[in-house]
């Protein structure tokens, strides 16, 4: 150490935000160089290094190999797939001299496509799967948490490519196994959650979430241990009600209703209920007006607008990153006065099916607006909601009696206790921070790319595709958050920067030579040590410094070991504290530190 380069601090930086940007920069693993840009020091580079060799096992292990390409791209294949555009503000574009376009990689699905492209043309050269461990650049918003959000981060990522889909879905689960033991030997806790597949597109889709308060990712658990993204959350199918008994439905005058607060107390107060409870909120149909930003398509020359409308229970409330999950690669936004404008049928506070969707169909209208209810909304729900006339309300209307709509989609907040989609018992909710994910790609990518072999028929077909990704950077700091007490960094023993932090204290020379000799011994025997020989430093910086910095065993040649010859051995956390005879020291640290990597 003292010759390392190194500087621990005794402060927090002002601005980091969780425990682990905290540590990392305290500890001399990582140096802030803008916000959301950070330098790997030598302590912080050899934890990544083994990091990214235990995911280069693994990925290795089931066939894959390992390329790697540039992280500035230009724009022409990112505007092939529309993702150009799609990414929006969260890409770096820039321009060289010559005022061509090109962006800093997000991610790489073009270049591993048209690599494909260029080399493969036949069934007989598939399938593989291609991987890279890469720098990948987004210009995040307001970059936070060290190194889990971040505008550079460092990333794996691998892409299957099959003859069809059966071959894509072995990929997919040999991948998604590979995952498992990477998270496994990294002891890192995860929890696999389905998920939407959002701007990457395919079809199925997983993330590996890591369980902390500090997520950004809210995910469902289910009492059978499943779990799911909020956004891929599937409300179970509801019974139908019976509605043989519910009145015809009726138009009243609801003077003054515009909101669902004065809906209740103008209903409560005029139409009082025939079974002697009160209106409330759940009874209310409430017709939400929204805008579908849809790309261009074939169709449309360009990026195009339309008018929607969902229909949810009145004590629910939209959840608009629900909802646009499902009309990907649309975003949806609230529709503006100008859009409202274009739709004089839509009454303003008073809203309701009768002249949207099927119902309009009916009536000769050419082109209605679409409408949609959330799934909580049941065939056989009488429902008092907008009669399309100004302070004018309908009672007593019945879906799929006196109203159809054009589809039933996921559009309302998710409850604690709603039931979970394989019907084992109600939700609950945690918070995690995405680690990895696993897509069924599909042919998405292509088609839009023309990635096409001849099959065993010598016909020419699209490749099927799959994509994995592994956030390295990110798992780095999700362990040093998982992995840490009050005192400091605390690794797990596969991936600390040393397996044995050696420390000599005193002024006695004797000391210092026990220690050397210990860091030999240790070395011969294949084990990493990071040795504080510093001179003048006392005991106590020594002893922080090494709780601090995380090295899994700690071994002190001190007094003890001038007066009694012996060497005190302990864990990182303070455990199994034992002094033991010099000449048996590197022998008891081996032996321990088995133990930790069959942990």
């Amino acid at each position: 150490m003292s010759t390392m380069f190194l500087r621990t601090l005794r402060e927090d930086p002002a601005d980091a935000d969780v425990d682990s940007a905290k540590l990392l920069q305290r500890a001399g693993y990582i140096r802030k160089a803008a916000p959301g840009i950070w330098t790997w020091l030598p302590l912080g580079l050899s934890v990544l290094n083994k990091i990214e060799a235990i995911i280069r096992e693994e990925i290795n292990g089931i066939g894959a190999q390992e390329v790697h390409f540039p992280a500035l791209l230009p724009r022409e294949p990112y505007e092939a797939t529309h993702r150009w555009e799609e990414y929006g503000d969260n890409i770096f574009r820039l321009k060289d001299r010559h005022q061509a376009d090109y962006l800093l990689a997000p991610t790489h699905e073009e270049m591993f496509t048209l690599l494909v492209k260029d080399m493969y043309s036949s069934y007989k050269d598939l399938p593989v799967t291609l991987y890279q461990i890469q720098t990948k650049y987004r210009d995040e918003f307001r970059p936070r948490a060290g190194l889990i959000r971040g505008r550079e981060f460092i990333m794996k990522d691998a892409y299957s490519f099959t003859i069809d889909e059966e071959g894509m879905r072995k990929a997919y689960h040999d991948e998604r196994g590979a995952y498992e033991r990477i998270f496994q030997r990294l002891d890192l806790k995860y929890v696999p959650v389905f998920a939407m597949s959002g701007p990457m597109g395919g079809s199925a889709s997983e993330e590996f979430l890591a369980p902390m308060a500090i997520g950004e990712d809210t995910f469902a658990l289910a009492p059978s241990g499943k779990a799911w993204n909020v956004e891929a959350l599937t409300t179970p199918e509801l019974p139908e009600i019976d509605s043989s008994n519910t009145p015809a439905a009726s138009k009243r005058p609801t003077p003054d209703a515009k909101s669902i607060e004065n809906m209740i107390a103008r209903a409560n107060a005029d139409n009082p209920r025939a079974d002697g409870r009160e209106w409330q909120a759940s009874d209310i149909l409430k017709n939400v007006v929204i805008t579908v930003k849809h790309p261009e398509d074939a169709d449309h020359d360009e990026p195009w607008r339309e008018v929607i409308v969902v229909g949810v229970p009145g004590d629910r409330t939209v959840d608009m990153k629900r909802l646009e999950a499902q009309f990907a690669p649309a975003e949806l936004e609230e529709a503006t006065e100008e859009d409202l404008k274009k739709h004089p049928e839509l009454v303003p506070g008073y809203i309701g099916p009768m002249v949207l969707g099927p119902q309009a169909k009916a009536a000769g209208v050419e082109e209605p607006v679409r409408y949609f209810v959330d799934a909580h909304v049941v065939k056989g729900s009488a429902w008092f909601t907008g009669a399309d006339e100004n302070e004018v309300d309908y009672y007593d209307l019945v879906y799929g009696r006196d109203f159809e709509a054009d589809g039933r989609v996921e559009a309302v907040e998710v409850r604690h206790g709603d039931m979970s989609p394989d019907g084992s018992g109600p939700l609950s909710f945690e918070r995690g921070v995405e680690i990895g994910q696993v897509f069924q790609l599909g042919l998405k990518y292509s088609n839009a790319l023309d990635l096409k072999v001849l099959d065993q028929n010598g016909k020419t077909v699209p490749v099927w595709m799959g994509c994995y990704g592994i956030g390295v950077s990110r798992v780095l700091a999700c362990i040093a958050e998982t992995h840490h007490d009050d005192a400091g960094l605390a690794w797990p023993a596969v991936i600390a920067p040393a397996q044995v932090h050696v420390v000599a204290t005193g002024k006695d020379q004797a000391a210092f030579d026990a220690a050397e000799k210990l860091v030999d011994e240790l070395e011969e025997r294949g084990i990493e040590v990071i040795y504080d020989d510093r001179p003048k430093v006392s005991p106590g910086v020594k002893f922080k410094d090494a709780e601090l910095i995380g090295v899994p065993l700690i071994a002190v040649a001190g007094r003890d070991t001038v007066n009694n010859g012996t060497i005190e051995i302990r864990n990182r956390d303070g455990s199994d504290k034992v002094a033991v005879a010099a000449a048996d020291a590197a022998a008891t640290l081996a032996d321990r530190l088995a133990a930790l990597l069959q942990r």
